[in-house]
């Protein structure tokens, strides 16, 4: 057992404010789920504020029994109406045992709670049903406890069983102390049946809440971060290679011109501004058109078109990204008062692609036709879109486009290059 030391306590009312949001919603019950959680950390304050609210429940239980045996007759039943009410004092008191470290008072209540079944069922038979109550430990000891505190676990589990099994064969109804009331038997055999099948019911449905929780938080991360038919891939296949070979695809990338130089005078605060809500919409429109967003370097913009999914229309979805993008800096530019405009690249070809890295793993595409793009864009004009040849003829008659001419690209040499002007499908649509 070690000794829990809070090495900087935090200030009640900055984690109560908003750090256990949870904790708002348990009413009159939130300052006893309070007491002695202050100096842990986040995620151990969550479990003992449970602990917390179930020594509070063991009190209202055990008082319940007190009232209960009472109105069966206190002279006879003394000794069980004693022990519930040190019962009722125990669990009031045990948050006060998280001073000594963050299992103290779940040993405390353990203890208690099952030196008292175990007295009870001595007293009154098997035939009380008492016992059941030990199924609670068991179910309530992985809830609580959880996977860092095993050895808690499997002792509670352990010991609950053979508390169980003991009583069960110790105490037959002829060896009971006390000769009860049919009518208390009956009670107590249901109230404890009714108790053990509600608590486990409600562990095995928190457990699977917070598993289905997980999930999809593990999904939403994975949707951020892979295409989602490659998501499909690693979960029917986890630990596969995923490296893909793509006869013909499009890739995007942009640029802000001058927003480096730019950045050095709005400050840190405005340039994540900015760039946050650039991105935001990027990724608007690229979820719009159906094309993917590979990754964000600094300013730039790489999506990729017809490589996770087949898309015989990829570069018309490249296409059409890239003609939104122009007027939406614009927009945005007005909006903060700051001159920036977009230039673009686009090129079609064969790109290979998969998952890289271990630790903070990512989806990337590379290949001729990736570093071509990226000179596209790099060689291109401020505010225009710059296409190689294999994309003007995949465009066809579909989009405006007008050449520029051959120019140097360095590390490709002479390319004709195009500027993409214009949907010319949108307008005849619009016209019919």
């Amino acid at each position: 057992m070690t000794t829990h030391t809070a090495a900087s306590p935090e200030p009640p009312a900055k984690w109560r404010a908003g750090d256990l949001p949870m904790l708002s919603r348990l009413g009159p019950l939130r300052r006893f789920a309070e007491i002695g959680i202050a100096d842990y950390p986040r995620e151990e304050r969550i479990r003992l504020a449970i602990i917390n609210v179930m020594a509070l429940l063991i009190a209202v239980t055990s008082m319940t029994y007190v009232a209960t045996y009472a109105s069966f007759g206190v002279v006879k039943y003394w000794p069980l109406i004693a022990v519930n009410l040190g019962l009722m004092a125990i669990a009031l008191l045990a948050p006060l045992a998280h001073r000594i470290n963050d299992i103290a008072a779940v040993v405390l209540i353990w203890v208690a709670e099952y030196a008292a079944l175990f007295f009870f069922v001595r007293a009154l038979g098997h035939n009380s049903g008492i016992q059941l109550n030990y199924i609670i430990g068991a179910a309530v000891a992985f809830a609580i406890c959880g996977l860092g505190h095993i050895r808690l676990v499997v002792a509670a589990v352990l010991s609950g069983l053979a508390l169980h099994l003991a009583t069960w064969f110790l105490y037959p109804p002829g060896s009971a102390r006390i000769t009860a009331d049919v009518g208390l038997l009956h009670n107590l055999y249901v109230s404890s049946a009714v108790t053990t099948f509600g608590i486990v019911a409600l562990v095995v449905g928190y457990a699977l809440t917070k598993a289905d929780r997980a999930r999809a938080e593990a999904d939403r991360l994975l949707a951020n971060i892979l295409p989602e038919p490659v998501i499909d891939r690693l979960k029917q296949a986890p630990g596969a290679r995923i490296a893909d070979a793509v006869s013909n695809a499009s890739v995007l990338f942009s640029d802000l011109v001058g927003f480096t130089s730019l950045s050095q005078e709005l400050g840190v605060a405005r340039t994540v501004e900015i760039l946050d809500r650039l991105v935001t919409e990027f990724d608007r429109l690229a979820a719009l058109h159906g094309v993917e967003k590979i990754k964000t370097i600094g300013d730039g913009y790489m999506a990729v078109a017809g490589v996770s999914r087949p898309q015989s229309d990829h570069c018309q979805r490249l296409a059409r990204l890239a003609l939104a993008l122009p007027g939406l800096v614009a927009t945005l530019s007005k909006t903060h008062d700051v001159d920036l405009r977009v230039r673009i690249g686009i090129a079609s070809g064969p790109v290979m692609a998969g998952v890289i890295g271990a630790d903070k793993f990512s989806y990337d595409v590379w290949g001729e036709t990736v570093n071509l793009a990226a000179r596209l864009e790099s060689h291109g004009l401020p505010g225009e879109i710059q296409v190689s040849a294999d994309v003007r003829d995949a465009l066809g008659e579909e989009f405006l486009l007008t050449r520029r001419g051959t120019i140097p690209i360095k590390g490709v040499g002479m390319v004709e290059t195009w500027f993409l002007i214009e949907d010319a499908s949108a307008g005849r649509d619009a016209g019919a």
